[in-house]
């Protein structure tokens, strides 16, 4: 314990101890390395979303022959994510219920859709390039997060500077 420094053991920074989050990164990275073992494909959760839009649109993006052949355990994953969410929030979660937030509905609004502005442009989601893009080492993704997190501090700290809360 001595070897570690004060800020890998910061109460502020992990407030329920580094276990928690070192298992989710382990699940996170595991999930990522079984399913691009199995298939080839990069586990990014802007394309298995967008994949599922097959089923409703006919917009040709998104019925492209990858994504049609592929959506129904797309599908099953983009469950899994928000089943799995749900069930550690209302099941297993150290204080379990439903998950409320201060933030004004036209704010998550336009949040997401600058997300999905932002996932669009960088061609791809923090999951795909964070998770899967940089433990291949691509530079392509190296570069996109290193963009991600200069704009989310930058935003973070202007938005923090102009007074602006939930």
């Amino acid at each position: 314990m001595d070897t570690l420094t004060p800020l890998l053991v910061s109460d502020s920074l992990f407030p329920r101890g580094i276990l928690p989050y070192l298992a989710g990164g382990l699940l996170v990275g595991l999930g990522a390395a079984v399913i691009y073992l199995a298939t080839g494909i990069i586990a990014g959760a802007s394309t298995f979303l967008e994949s599922t839009l097959s089923y409703v649109s006919s917009v040709e993006r998104f019925n492209r022959f990858k994504y049609v052949q592929s959506r129904d355990w797309r599908v099953v994953f983009t469950l899994g994510i928000v089943v799995g969410a749900a069930v550690w929030g209302l099941v297993l979660a150290p204080d379990p219920g439903i998950w409320t937030t201060d933030v004004q509905w036209w704010r998550l609004l336009g949040g997401g859709v600058l997300v999905g502005i932002g996932t669009r442009l960088g061609k791809g989601c923090t999951s795909g390039h964070g998770v899967c893009g940089v433990g291949s080492l691509s530079n392509t993704s190296l570069v996109n997060v290193a963009t991600f997190m200069v704009f989310a501090i930058g935003t973070a700290q202007l938005v923090q500077a102009a007074g602006v809360s939930p």
